[in-house]
């Protein structure tokens, strides 16, 4: 199984630590955000990735390299000229995932005990065409979900925003944590433009397709975007003997 990994942030939430490396290069408990990423991946079984980079992208080259790609294939999807968001990003990477079999993607700044593979066995027995991870808390940005746990829409909470796809009902909002599975069929529903987001493209694919969400709240799952939640996040690991 391959994955992708989201490493092209600029990090400027993490400021002042990424003004000299990027932001999967900040150590949380020991060790990078790229490690931990690789590490969750690893552990279920995917043996080939793929990282975009953009903001030092040759400290994360050299990084990997040093470790030996911590012992599996790993990509470069470098955006060095052009950050392209999330859709954008994995756009770009696409020809990587080229075939049938499904593929996961996360973000470099989140840190979970989620299990993949129960989140695979999950996306193969609903044929959803992408699988989000979700989960029940505070959020200003929310993707909405019928009673089956169909995407259905989108809101911006703060902003009073609402975009709706499909009827499903009563809609349930939960938040997305950042970690995906999805078949290479959605790639069909790329824009043409090279930038856009994740959003954009779950949207205009669940006017279509089967999108599900995947509720994991009984795992533990943290933000390491910023340095408020990176102190939140270094706390618990430290506390943690499994971590």
């Amino acid at each position: 199984m391959k994955a992708m990994i989201f490493a092209a942030g600029m990090g400027t939430r993490l400021l002042p630590l990424t003004l000299t490396k990027p932001k999967v290069l900040v150590e949380v408990a020991g060790k990078t955000l790229l490690q931990r990423s690789i590490e969750l991946l690893v552990l279920h079984g995917i043996n080939e990735i793929v990282v975009n980079v953009h903001h030092f992208s040759h400290l994360v080259e050299e990084y990997l390299a040093v470790n030996n790609n911590f012992g599996v294939a790993i990509h470069i999807s470098n955006e060095s000229e052009l950050l392209l968001d999330t859709g954008g990003g994995l756009k770009k990477a696409s020809h990587f995932f080229i075939g049938n079999e499904p593929f996961v993607v996360i973000n470099s700044d989140v840190v979970s005990n989620i299990n993949l593979a129960t989140m695979l066995e999950y996306h193969n027995k609903t044929r959803a065409i992408a699988t989000l991870a979700v989960r029940k808390r505070e959020s200003n940005r929310n993707f909405l979900f019928n009673p089956n746990l169909e995407l259905c829409g989108w809101q911006n909470v703060k902003e009073k925003k609402e975009i709706l796809v499909q009827i499903g009902g009563q809609l349930s909002p939960m938040a997305f944590s950042g970690i995906q599975i999805a078949s290479p069929q959605l790639f069909s529903y790329f824009p043409q433009e090279p930038v856009f987001s994740l959003v954009q493209l779950y949207l205009e694919a669940a006017k279509q397709e089967k999108i599900m969400g995947y509720p994991h709240d009984g795992d533990y799952w943290f933000d390491a975007g910023s340095i408020e939640k990176l102190q939140t996040v270094e706390q618990f690991l430290q506390n943690d003997n499994s971590c």
